[in-house]
């Protein structure tokens, strides 16, 4: 969520967690226009653009129509430019969510295995240790290293 780093100013929460079902009305609205820009209208649209401003040149119009057509060209660019970050950012915090359920189901799985191997060591503690089956340090580094791993994203 909005979380701050110390010395930092209030950050703005992520676009997926501003609203209660992650999705606000800029969300869907630039979930709609990737869709559109990614589109072959979108496309010849943009071809378009870009013939009008060779055209503008090439036929020595006003300085005014001109600018205009290149006004145009970078109002879309900037348009665009908002549109896919806000596309970025949600495909990114989705990954992310993704990677830290599968750490979250490594370390569940870790740890059973070492529950187990608890239960095991101790019915073997009634007869003979054998030195093959004692869990090793590097077991508990696993599992220290996923619980760091969930939510780091959040500390950056």
């Amino acid at each position: 969520m909005g979380r701050t780093a110390p010395g930092r100013a209030v950050s703005v929460p992520h676009p997926a967690e501003r609203s209660s079902d992650g999705r606000g009305w800029f969300e869907n609205l630039a979930e709609a226009a990737s869709n559109f820009t990614s589109s072959a209208p979108f496309y010849g649209f943009c071809l378009l653009l870009v013939a009008l401003f060779a055209v503008a040149h090439i036929m020595g119009l006003p300085l005014n129509w001109q600018l205009f057509v290149g006004d145009v060209m970078t109002s879309v660019n900037l348009l665009l430019l908002a549109l896919l970050k806000n596309s970025e950012r949600r495909a990114e915090h989705a990954i992310q969510r993704k990677l830290d359920s599968i750490a979250a189901a490594l370390l569940d799985q870790q740890e059973a295995r070492e529950q187990e191997a608890r239960e095991q060591e101790g019915r073997e503690q009634e007869g003979p240790v054998r030195e093959g089956r004692r869990r090793g340090a590097g077991a508990e580094g696993i599992g220290d290293d996923l619980r760091d791993a969930i939510r780091m994203e959040e500390e950056l």
